[in-house]
């Protein structure tokens, strides 16, 4: 299955071209800033699938479609939740939320019709983020713990953080199920980093700590066995 790219922020498409690089049986053909130059490019080439942003200058990504013929199958990649139901009017197979995880990235294109290829292992022992200008690919096994702050995250590795915008709920279902637990509303903790629990505190191999908020106490204990 071939697909093109339209949105006109540049970390959306590396963020996408890498994940396209990632899916077998998905073939990148071109990207585009907006939506005039896509349309021209679909005026000559067969496509069978667009991840298409909404907001961008120009033309909305809502009426460029309106405004096509052939429609090819659409996924709609965008940061605005208040265009989704106007998005299934227009047939589109998913509407994915930016930042998205590979794993929900998977979701979509097997919506749009690719082979359920087995997702790598290896995609879920990494997170992808943005650090500073370019995408860091960083190994889970790495992140001791998270700390959440309104619409950022702090991420902790040893000896190092990374601000990343995204909320705390985004992060952890992103992460790998079963190596990282919610240990309080601020905090999620790699579970492998744990060294000891004293009293109401976790404390890691580096010697950092969180605390454990009282209401996922029981259940952190739990998994923690």
């Amino acid at each position: 299955m071939n697909c093109i790219i339209i949105d006109d922020e540049p970390m959306a498409h590396q963020v996408l071209e890498y994940y396209i690089g990632q899916t077998p049986g998905l073939e990148h053909l071109a990207s585009f800033r907006n939506a005039v130059e896509a349309f021209e490019y679909l005026g000559q080439h067969k496509v069978d699938l667009l991840f298409l942003d909404i907001e961008m200058p120009l033309v909305n990504g809502l009426h460029f479609l309106r405004a096509l013929t052939t429609k090819p199958k659409t996924i709609f990649t965008t940061a605005y939740k208040q265009y989704a139901f106007e998005s299934y009017e227009l047939d589109a197979v998913d509407y994915l939320l930016k930042p998205f995880s590979y794993e929900r990235f998977m979701k979509g294109v097997n919506k749009a019709g690719l082979s359920n290829e087995p997702i790598e292992e290896a995609q879920t022992n990494y997170l992808l983020i943005k650090d500073g200008q370019s995408l860091l690919n960083l190994k889970q096994q790495d992140i001791i713990y998270i700390e959440g702050s309104k619409d950022y995250v702090k991420i902790f590795t040893k000896g190092k953080f990374y601000l990343v915008y995204q909320t705390l709920k985004g992060i952890l279902e992103q992460l790998k199920p079963g190596h990282f637990l919610q240990a309080h509303r601020s905090y999620i903790v790699n579970k492998n980093h744990v060294q000891r629990i004293v009293e109401n505190n976790l404390i890691f191999s580096d010697q950092s700590f969180v605390p454990i908020g009282p209401m996922y106490k029981k259940d952190l204990l739990e998994a923690m066995k």
